[in-house]
């Protein structure tokens, strides 16, 4: 009978949604009991600032208070001393910035409220609402590594709209997607209607930053496309929600020729083929109409009913910004121009003490024959 019933479909199918059920009904449990917590910790580090500032118990209090609560409930384990400090200082860092003009406006629009409610101060429940959504940890990133409410915010929104976790958002927050989300030369404001041409310069950088990539000094466009390839799910966090990935030298025929694209991309949000073009050394004009070409192409063979115009990204070593604007004022196709960075850049008193690609790999070869 067991038998009869694991191999009838209905059950399969059955079993299936009900699972998918109970995972959803246990992530809806640890959301609720992430904030929960969140906002106990919230009013403890209230009370805590609170005390320290009404009273003279000073530092050494969080040690007893972290022994004392510690005894009553051993099964929590958020009430060490060092947590007790992150509580604090979580609390303070939001508590300071959440009435500032910026705070407001940025909050509000992420969880809007109305003119009435923010005069009575709701902004700050809707603040603290919107950071109890995201793990401990994650809270604790931003404000370590987050100068201003500015930044923490827009990676707290990012977060819950991406669900990151604590390792890809600290990679997004030491790569500075917040400073480069949006940068990028472009003429999308005069090639695409507004709601898409908003969309589409948030959705590009600049610099775009490949330090995942291990490339040698005399790499050329296709080793860079070889690399970004073998690495693609780098390549696609990097390149941020929405790329989905369709090939690499893409042929297309105009008349009697063939033309091969770098990498090309479906963008799910923005409904549209996204051509990417590599240059390996300085940004120049001509760049820029071949790429168009190149969008042009893509619009007559691939776009159907239903998709956005082709948006082109041309990423270069290096860019002189008016040129780029320059080449961009007279072209007809969406096209953004950023630079890409293989590596982080260093400060200059540590250079030197870096090995170079070379003692590596003959290091490697030591130890080999060894």
């Amino acid at each position: 009978m067991s038998l009869e019933i694991t191999s009838n479909k209905e059950y399969k199918k059955w079993l299936t949604d009900l699972k998918t059920k109970v995972r959803t009904a246990q992530l809806k449990a640890a959301v609720r009991v992430n904030k929960e917590l969140l906002t106990l910790y919230w009013e403890l580090g209230a009370d805590i600032v609170s005390k320290q500032s009404e009273t003279k118990w000073g530092d050494r209090f969080l040690q007893q208070l972290s022994k004392d609560l510690a005894e009553e409930f051993p099964e929590i384990k958020g009430f060490s001393k060092r947590n007790l400090e992150l509580i604090r200082q979580w609390y303070t860092f939001y508590n300071k910035t959440f009435s500032s003009p910026i705070a407001k406006q940025v909050v509000s629009q992420l969880s809007p409220v109305s003119i009435e409610q923010q005069t009575i101060g709701l902004i700050g429940h809707q603040a603290v609402a919107l950071i109890t959504q995201i793990p401990w940890g994650h809270n604790i990133a931003i404000i370590a590594k987050c100068k201003n409410i500015e930044e923490a915010l827009f990676y707290i929104q990012n977060t819950i709209e991406h669900g990151w976790s604590r390792s890809v958002l600290i990679h997004q927050i030491e790569s500075g997607l917040f400073r480069r989300e949006g940068s990028s030369v472009n003429n999308f404001a005069l090639t695409l209607p507004a709601p898409q041409s908003d969309l589409a310069k948030q959705t590009i950088k600049d610099p775009y930053v490949f330090d995942f990539l291990s490339m040698t000094k005399n790499y050329n466009e296709r080793d860079l496309e070889s690399g970004l390839v073998d690495h693609l799910t780098y390549f696609l966090l990097e390149l941020g929600a929405g790329f989905a990935y369709l090939g690499k030298q893409i042929q297309i025929n105009v008349g009697e020729r063939e033309f091969f694209l770098d990498l090309l991309f479906y963008h799910t949000q923005l409904h549209c083929y996204v051509v990417v073009e590599l240059k390996t050394g300085d940004f120049e004009p001509e760049y820029a109409g071949k790429l168009n070409f190149y969008i042009k192409a893509v619009d007559t063979k691939f776009r159907n009913e239903g998709d956005q115009p082709t948006i082109g990204i041309l990423l270069c070593k290096k860019k002189d910004k008016l040129v780029a604007e320059y080449a961009l004022s007279d072209i007809h196709k969406p096209i953004g121009v950023s630079e890409y960075q293989l590596t982080q850049s260093l400060p200059d008193n540590l250079k030197p003490s870096l090995p170079s690609i070379e003692e590596i790999e003959r290091e490697f070869d030591v130890k080999d024959n060894e």
